[in-house]
């Protein structure tokens, strides 16, 4: 069995929670929300797990210094290929697979990172990648699937032509690489985008331009997707955890 490590994205600032707080130590039924992300990368046999911190990173780390994590700071913050790239002294030389995960993605169950991890062993790819479907999928990077079911190219919604924006399968954010190649190819990624910034779906693009196997993972629960960036989302959130754990819970 292929050993896992994970690399956690929990450096940004969180605008739009209306808060100085950042944004992975909002909380959901008391916990901060970066602590449900950390204890499923654990629940799926992650032996080593990197926090990759940067706005109020102190705070960050005085607060989860008991969830067995090593921290990586970015800053400044260039993107979340930039974001992975800090955590190399940690995982550079790790023999075997890179699980990425956002802070901000609290309701991702254990059950479907091991579907996410197992497909990426079975079909011997280079990165796999979930993914689910949107009814509206306006503002999300598109699935272009090849012949053979493979991912054939990421397309963000602004270099999207009619046909790829009527697709209504997208990329999550959530990736497992092999990691010995996926720092190989980090340096490789340009910023020679609008924002100036390093963006982790270029890995994607340079396997795939290279002819090596992307695959992807399809999810039907869209919920477990999302990330949090509004109190209404926070609060939505909350209330999809306390019915899980009502369903989990045996009957009184």
């Amino acid at each position: 069995m292929t050993k896992i490590a994970t690399v956690i994205l929990a450096a940004g600032k969180g605008t739009r929670m209306k808060s100085d707080l950042p944004k992975v130590l909002h909380e959901l039924n008391n916990r901060p929300m970066v602590s449900y992300v950390v204890e499923a990368a654990k629940a799926v046999g992650s032996e080593k797990n990197v926090l990759v911190v940067g706005h109020q990173k102190e705070l960050v780390m005085e607060t989860i210094r008991d969830e067995a994590v090593v921290f990586a700071v970015q800053s400044p913050q260039l993107g979340t290929g930039h974001a992975v790239m800090q955590a190399a002294p940690h995982l550079s030389d790790y023999e075997g697979d890179v699980l990425v995960l956002s802070g901000d993605v609290p309701l991702l169950q254990p059950a479907t990172l091991k579907r996410l991890i197992d497909k990426h062993a079975s079909e011997g790819a280079l990165a796999t990648l979930l993914t689910t479907r949107m009814e509206d999928p306006t503002g999300y990077g598109r699935i272009v699937r090849d012949k053979n079911g493979m991912v054939e190219q990421i397309v963000e919604e602004k270099d999207a032509n009619e046909e790829v924006r009527r697709i209504d399968e997208i990329n999550v954010g959530i990736y497992v690489f092999k990691a010995k190649t996926l720092f190989e190819t980090l340096p490789q990624v340009t910023n020679n985008n609008r924002q100036g910034e390093y963006y982790l779906p270029d890995v994607v693009k340079i396997y795939v331009d290279r002819g090596e196997k992307v695959a992807p993972l399809l999810t039907e629960d869209v919920e477990e997707t999302h990330g949090i960036n509004t109190v209404e989302q926070l609060k939505h959130a909350e209330a999809l955890l306390l019915e899980r754990e009502r369903q989990a819970s045996p009957a009184s």
